[in-house]
């Protein structure tokens, strides 16, 4: 399908009240130095026939996401900022990219058939574009789509560098609230760099991370009544432990065969949220990235292993990013252990030689589906996964009983991947993106 889309307008859009002088160096913490140069995007789809009002003028409604933005970013004033070297943003109240843009399409084509070309077009700049300097880039990018139907997207991109996907879910409450009227004063916690101490370093995305080869990215879909199937077989696992052990399970089988061998070694990255890890617990509200990876393996010597072998294993990596964890990224090693997870996998991959890597992370749980400007939930919330082998973004079904797994890996892997027998026992359904 094809998709024109027309920029009507470009505008920044800073705080309703200037950020004083004394916040305008804003220090990011050394989770944050870690983080990959990269966005994280999300789009939401609202469709006409849900809306709220009987006539919808859409150039109140994008008025309105200015006006309310503007109030939100207040609050938020980092988000509104540029980044300075690797260690602040600058708060001088640049403002956060909002762009009103038409397509010439209906919201229903796009429903039908998700594909990530189109899907890239809702977004205000290219997510995973890492060419330009971060520091002329804005921290937040918006771009308001409407559709010939009258429905409307909202694509946003936000900087990695100072905010993960917890960030993005907490700002896109406190935004829609202040559109609604209904904010209850919701502001972040933003002293991440107190307890995360920023160092002097500078950080480079390794060689080789961005797949120059085809890659494709396959949306898999598990409803309410599969998962509970699965959950049932994998050691009445949760959710997430489920599809995570299944699609590694999966995977592991395709690149066996692809090997010829019996047995291959796999390793498997989580990003565990360390927001209620730290003692005391940080609030859900609090901006930066403020998660690890938990790092579970497959060695060949270990033979072929099962669905509940893998939850299991998953389930003690996880268990391992504790307080006590936390306690030790605060202290004086604190950017030896932060890296650890990292370190061992390369390790690993250089003492093994031939092992297969695969990167999950979850935004299950993140409110996303009860976002409400004053027009109604969105019909879809989605995301754009970076075009690296072998990573997988989970997010909640708008019932919030399922869950959609996006899958990118390289075009032959895929393809046999897609087929698989223990897979498609519990994939709803399968789409490409």
């Amino acid at each position: 399908m094809e998709m024109k889309i027309d920029i009507l307008s470009t505008q920044p859009i800073k705080p309703s009240s200037p950020t004083p002088n004394h916040l305008r160096s804003f220090k990011i913490s050394l989770l944050d130095q870690l983080a990959p140069p990269f966005y994280v995007p999300v789009i939401l789809l609202f469709s006409a026939d849900d809306f709220d009002c009987e006539a919808v003028d859409h150039v109140t409604i994008c008025d309105l996401l200015k006006r309310s933005l503007s109030q939100t970013l207040s609050r938020f004033y980092p988000l509104a900022g540029k980044l300075k070297g690797n260690d602040s943003v600058d708060c001088s109240d640049d403002g956060a990219v909002f762009m009103e843009a038409r397509a010439n399409v209906e919201l229903s084509e796009i429903l039908r058939d998700p594909e990530i070309d189109l899907l890239q077009k809702l977004l205000p700049c290219e997510p995973y574009s890492v060419g330009s300097e971060s520091s002329d880039r804005a921290i937040t990018a918006i771009q308001a789509t409407i559709f010939e139907c009258g429905g409307i997207g909202i694509g946003v991109c936000m900087s990695h560098k100072v905010a993960d996907g917890a960030t993005l879910a907490t700002f896109l409450t406190a935004w829609s609230a202040t559109a609604m009227g209904t904010d209850d004063g919701i502001t972040p916690f933003l002293d991440s760099a107190s307890l995360f101490p920023p160092r002097d370093i500078n950080t480079v995305l390794s060689s080789g991370v961005i797949s120059h080869g085809k890659t494709l990215t396959r949306r898999f879909l598990f409803d309410a009544a599969s998962l509970a199937r699965l959950q049932s077989k994998a050691s009445n696992s949760t959710r997430v432990e489920a599809v995570t052990s299944l699609i590694w399970k999966s995977a592991m089988d395709v690149a066996r065969e692809k090997s010829g061998k019996d047995t291959i070694s796999s390793i498997v990255t989580h990003v565990v949220n360390l927001r209620g890890k730290t003692e005391p617990p940080l609030s859900d509200r609090s901006l930066g990235n403020l998660w690890q990876q938990a790092v579970a393996t497959v060695t060949e010597q270990e033979g072929k292993v099962e669905l509940d072998d893998l939850v299991g294993r998953l389930r003690r990596a996880i268990k391992k990013v504790d307080k006590e964890y936390v306690k030790e990224i605060q202290g004086e090693e604190g950017l030896s252990k932060a890296c650890g997870a990292m370190k061992e996998v390369q390790k690993m991959i250089m003492s093994k030689g031939e092992m297969e890597l695969y990167r999950f992370s979850s935004w299950s749980r993140f409110p996303f589906y009860e976002t409400d400007f004053g027009f109604g939930r969105p019909i879809w919330v989605c995301t754009i996964t970076a075009p690296i082998k072998n990573v997988i973004v989970l997010m909640d079904t708008k019932s919030g009983g399922g869950i959609e797994a996006w899958v990118t890996m390289v075009e032959e892997d895929m393809t046999k991947f897609q087929r698989h027998y223990e897979l498609l026992e519990f994939v709803s359904s399968t789409q490409s993106a």
